[in-house]
Formats: C-alpha cells, structure tokens, sequence
C-alpha cells in the first residue's frame, strides 16, 4: 500500500532506481504519504529515530558507512530545523544526504496554521541544491518534479558530494492508500571521468618538484584508501617529499608523519625555516591542529598546490598559488614517473624530528598522574585492530591525535563544523550497518548533549563508548583566554555533576567505570572482551585541574 500523492510515488520511485534505499523516518503526521510509501513499497530499508536532530547525524553516519546517499524524512516545523545541524555538518564533510521535508500549503504559512514555517530555502546555506515540490499534480507538473528530483539526486552524489533538499508541500487528506506498485519513472543519470592533467602542467610540476628540496605534502581528513598510501608511501622513497597526516587521514605508513602538535611545539624551539617547506600539496579535508596552519602561515611555502576535483579555492595556509583540479591518486599516479631521485635529508629531517618528539610523549605520559592524556593513551592501545574509533570534538579529538593511533583502525570525526552536538549519534548510524567493534570516544558535555543518540532500536553489539568526565568543558583550561575569565567556571568550564550510569540504564546498555589506571585497564580488557556481545559505556573521571596541567607540561617538555 502506498500513498494516493503522485509527486511522493515519483520521489521514491525515483530515490530507488538510483539505489538510494535507506531512509531515516521521524515520526509525525504531515510526512505521512511519505512514510506510507516508502515502508508500504516494500522497497526500503526504513528506520525509525524519534529525535530528528539524532536522525540526521545517524543518517550520515549511516551514509559513510555504506559509502553513498541516506535519505532523512521529517514532518513540517520546527521539526526541519532540527535536521539543520547535521546538514551543515554534512555538507562540510562532502556526504550526501537526501533531506526531505513535509510541508503545509503554501498558502498556509503566515496563517497561524499549526506547525507551520516557512520551508523555503531552510537550508540554502547547506545544501547544493533544493527544490520545492509542486502542490498541482497535472501531467506538466509531474513532468517538472521529476526531472527536477532527477536533478537534485545527481547533484548529491556528483562532483563534490553534498546534502540536496527535497521540500513536499502537501494537502490533507495524508493517508489515502493505494494498493499498488511505485510507478516506472524516467531515471536521468550522469557520467563522470576523471579529470587527468594535461601533458605541458604535468612537465611543469615535475621541474618544478625536481628542482626543489623541501616538499610537505599534508594529507586532510578523508577515507582509507589502501591504493593511495601505498602511492604516496612509494612517492616519498623516491622523492624525499614529507608526508603529514592526522589519525583522520586514515593513512597508516610508518614513513609518514604524524605527531603533528607535539612536533610544532618542538620544531619552534628549534629552526622553523629548516622544516620550511618550498612547495606545499594538499588535499583531503579538514586539519585539527592549530598549531600546524600557524607554522605554515607564519612560514609560508613558495608554491601551494591544493589538488581538487571539484575546483575548491581553498587558502588555508594564505601561500595558495595552483588548483589542481583532479583527485590525490591521479595527481600523484601521473606525477611518479616523471619525478627524479633526490636525497631525502628533508623527509629524515621530520622523521628525525618526530622520533624525538614521540619519545619524550611517550616518556612524559608514563611518568604522569592519572588523567584525559593517559587515559586516552591506554585507551589507544587498547582498542582492537581492524575497528573504527569515531573521535568526539573538543578535548578528545586533540588528546588522540597525541597518543599514537591503533593499528589499521578507521578513524572518523564530525570535523566540518566540529560541533559537540551530533558525533555520538553519527557513530550510532555508522555502526548499526558496520561488522566491526566501534568506539566512541567521547566528552562529558558531548554525551550528554547527544544522549538521544542512544534512544533508538539500532545499537548493536559492536558498539562501545568511553566517556571521560572530567566534570566540565575541559577544553576551555587547555585553550589560551576563556582560563583566564573570571566567567570560566560558571560559564565557559560549565561544570558537570552527572554520571552516564544512569544513561545507560535508561537505555539498556552495560555500564563499567574507571577512577584510576588500574580500574581502566581491567574495564578495557572487559570493555573489549570477545564474550562481550552487548552495546557498553565505559565511564572513565578524571580531575580537570590535573588534566590541564599535564596537558600544558606535556609541550613544555618536548621542547627540550
């Protein structure tokens, strides 16, 4: 049985020929026909979360797992505004979701009709494109929904991936039922090559890395690619070229660089202008590290290339001088043969750096109390191989790309707006369609911000959450100015006084805790245990004065 309203047949007949078959469902009683249609057709894989601004993060996490577009499906209101934060989040990170929204009439808004605001346009800012579904259902205005449908499903996945927005405005009745089949709609596809560098550019690249000693390539936030490490890990032994790469980077070769925080604190008591580089690539997404777009701002290379396919302009470093419009692996692909041997005194230079750096860490982490710094250490090495770590923002996303990462792990963070406000829920929607164990390390303040995450039918005996409650906002003490406020306390620490036990009762998962190293040793050999088979939080306290301290004394000594 499906819904009587031609214009939502031919969106899901339509969301289905392009194989886009999972579809996050909000309840409600505008986005009837909708729902109608998509559990009636029995073509969908329909799943239900209550919390809208939870479904749309669950959505996406859900869409990085299967690596192509979910849909999202709310009633009318304010119910669409809580889809917002996800989409900027989204759109940030270049995953496509396909919103769809109910709406009134139009000739409703500004009426003082119930659960009615105006719809249009909701997510300009957000989206890369949107379109307003006809209320008329004659043959002209079919003909229009479905090539404008067809228009935004291609945009979503096209070029750089990204949310389109499909708002229905629909009259009562809602939940008139057909019993039959989603009708057979014209499907427009697009095809898409790679963009290859032309044979003069390519000439030019290569004389111009041949001639230059010091090249930095920084590898942004993006998914493991095993055929580009092993590219950029051969790219490197040949050239001499420095490889810098966060956890999120998802790239695990030896020869590449990482430590990135803990080396700018030393390479500035050292000789900025030997690590200087002359030519600078790029490519991927979002970098954590300040510390990093400091140095390289202050220190700006000659030459910035930033390889995109779809043209982005992007200056982080203010030295931009070349877009070069392809993907990382054609670039270097082509690159490799017409590159020259060098002497690689630039990469030892780094690695020479970062070993020195990485012994003093581990060193200082060894010898200090109990806190966020060590208790994400042991938790790094304790996560199993072959899992995925989704990194919550603000103190646990820094503290991790300290310690060193787990061995052919997948590491994912919500980093395109680096809200606290959807990163559990995202690792929810990811993990309900993974085999694999998924950590979610997490704050205080974000736990308990997206608990709704946990309130839905899809947590999975793969899930497992490390919560470290340092009481507050720890992130405030360890950045420079709102320490020093005399709001800090009130305002900025926000001090927490809850625990997560009585959250994970709520919703029925395991509960272990942890006061001290040995407690968290013993609850991450049962946090990680093969007989566990149920979804567990593991809540780990520690003492935020300690936690700043160590983290401030931890640069101070690996400057020495």
């Amino acid at each position: 049985m499906i819904s009587t309203k031609k214009h939502v047949q031919q969106l899901a007949a339509l969301l289905y020929q392009k194989g886009i078959n999972d579809v996050i469902i909000s309840p409600g009683s505008r986005n009837g026909p909708m729902i109608n249609t998509f559990m009636g057709s029995g073509l969908f894989n329909c799943r239900n979360v209550v919390d809208e601004r939870s479904a749309a993060y669950f959505a996406m996490g859900l869409a990085q797992a299967l690596q192509k577009p979910v849909a999202i499906v709310c009633s009318s209101g304010t119910a669409t505004l809580n889809y917002a934060p996800a989409i900027a989040e989204a759109f940030y990170l270049n995953i496509p979701l396909i919103v769809i929204t109910a709406d009134r009439p139009e000739y409703w808004i500004d009426q003082l009709e119930n659960q009615c605001i105006n719809q249009k346009g909701i997510y300009s800012n957000f989206v890369k494109k949107e379109y307003n579904l006809p209320l008329e259902e004659s043959e002209t205005e079919l003909w229009q929904a479905a090539r404008e449908i067809n228009e935004c499903l291609n945009a979503a996945v096209s070029g750089k991936p990204a949310p389109v927005h499909i708002n229905v405005p629909l009259e009562e009745p809602l939940h008139d039922l057909l019993n039959e089949e989603l009708p057979i709609i014209k499907a427009i596809d697009t095809n898409e090559s790679v963009l290859d560098i032309d044979k003069a550019s390519l000439n030019k690249f290569a004389a111009e890395l041949n001639a230059s000693k010091k090249v930095l390539i920084l590898a942004g936030q993006q998914n493991p690619d095993p055929e580009l490490e092993k590219l950029l890990a051969a790219f490197i032994e040949k050239t001499g070229a420095v490889v810098l790469k966060e956890h999120l980077a998802n790239l695990n070769n030896d020869s590449f660089c990482g430590s990135i925080d803990t080396m700018m604190a030393a390479i500035l008591e050292d000789v900025p202008a030997d690590f200087q580089p002359e030519i600078l690539i790029t490519f991927g997404g979002h970098f954590v590290s300040k510390a990093l777009k400091q140095f390289l701002r202050k220190n700006k290379a000659t030459q910035h290339w930033h390889l995109s396919p779809a043209n982005d302009h992007y200056d982080t470093y203010q030295s931009l001088t070349e877009i070069v419009q392809t993907d990382a692996k054609t670039f270097f692909t082509q690159l490799f043969p017409e590159v020259s041997e060098k002497n690689p005194e630039y990469l030892q230079r780094w690695k020479n750096k970062e070993n020195r750096v990485n012994q003093l860490r581990d060193k200082y982490i060894s010898d200090s109390r109990f806190s966020d710094l060590k208790v994400i250490a042991e938790v790094g090495e304790s996560i199993p191989e072959n899992s995925v770590v989704h990194l919550g923002n603000s103190s646990p996303v820094r503290y991790a790309l300290i310690a060193d990462g787990a061995k052919n792990t997948t590491f994912l963070s919500n980093r395109g707006t680096s809200g606290i406000d959807g990163p559990m829920s995202t690792a929810v929607g990811y993990a309900s369609a993974s085999e694999k164990i998924n950590t979610v390390l997490i704050g205080d303040l974000s736990f308990f911000y997206d608990s709704n995450a946990l309130w839905n039918n899809y947590l999975g005996e793969n899930l497992r959450i490390i919560v470290i409650n340092n009481g507050g906002g720890n992130i405030f003490s360890l950045i420079k100015g709102p320490g020093e406020s005399p709001a800090f306390n009130q305002h900025f620490y926000a001090e927490n006084k809850f625990k997560a036990q009585g959250i994970a009762q709520t919703f029925g998962l395991d509960y272990l805790s942890a006061d001290n190293e040995t407690e968290l040793k013993n609850s991450l050999a049962e946090l990680y245990s093969p007989t566990r088979k149920k979804p567990t939080i593991l809540e780990v306290f520690t003492d935020a004065e300690v936690n700043t301290k160590t983290f401030r004394g931890l640069f101070k000594f690996v400057k020495q």
